[in-house]
């Protein structure tokens, strides 16, 4: 539950714009450390986000860390005011996202990864198949975790991934949250919904009826999407709304 503190902020915070042409204002910095969290790749200044996204994390890590999971490494979220990266994802731009990665603190950082870790990928690109025993309890217990809050709207994860949810937990109502995407194989993206008092969000489709489980994620199976092998240029910018101007 948000505390009275987080909520006053969150009265006087705004998520604006959609998910991927959008803007943050008031925004709160992820403390780089705290219970059951370490945030990593700091120099990119991509740690913020609207008071309901710094909540979510503060009790995602401390519920991870009273089920005995290691620490969790937290990625991208947003820039202090928002809007579009220069590089890296189209979204993450009114602060509702955050990555998180299946790496967790029983591999520690290393000193000579500070700057650039190594991300532990759980699928082979290649071959789209699970990499062996990269998915197990830890990772399974961590994305129904991060799934069950009320405030998500839906987590992103590779297909293979979404696979082996399916096969394990079909029944669970948390699984239909997870959508496939191409690349998340070494991470999963939250994104919450919609704050309230965030009059200008923009919020994206409901989640189609279902686990997900069938058709939908066979499609993604059957075409093996993946990340372009080359980088792309410099990503074109959004049509922002009036107000991130």
């Amino acid at each position: 539950m948000i505390t009275p503190l987080l909520l006053a902020a969150a009265l006087q915070s705004q998520a604006i714009g959609g998910y991927s042409a959008g803007c943050l204002s008031g925004a709160q910095a992820l403390p780089l450390t705290g219970i059951g969290y370490e945030v990593i790749r700091t120099e990119r200044a991509r740690y913020f986000g609207h008071p309901s996204l710094i909540d979510y994390l503060t009790h995602l890590s401390r519920a991870a860390h009273r089920a005995g999971l290691p620490a969790l490494y937290i990625g991208d979220m947003a820039m202090q005011r928002g809007g579009p990266f220069s590089s890296g994802h189209r979204s993450h731009q009114s602060g509702l996202d955050a990555d998180i990665w299946f790496r967790m603190g029983n591999r520690p950082i290393k000193a000579s990864e500070k700057r650039e870790p190594a991300e532990w990928p759980l699928v082979d690109e290649s071959t789209y198949k699970m990499l062996p025993g990269r998915f197990g309890h830890d990772q399974l217990t961590l994305l129904r975790l991060a799934a069950s809050a009320p405030e998500v709207d839906r987590i992103f994860v590779h297909p293979v991934i979404k696979q082996a949810v399916c096969k394990q937990a079909p029944e669970a109502a948390w699984v239909q949250k997870l959508r496939p995407w191409v690349g998340h194989f070494s991470h999963f993206h939250v994104r919450l919904h919609c704050p309230a008092g965030s009059a200008l969000c923009v919020p994206q489709a409901p989640i189609p009826a279902g686990n997900g489980c069938g058709e939908e994620l066979a499609s993604w199976l059957k075409d093996k999407p993946r990340l372009p092998k080359t980088p792309s240029k410099a990503l074109p910018m959004p049509a922002l709304p009036a107000a991130c101007r």
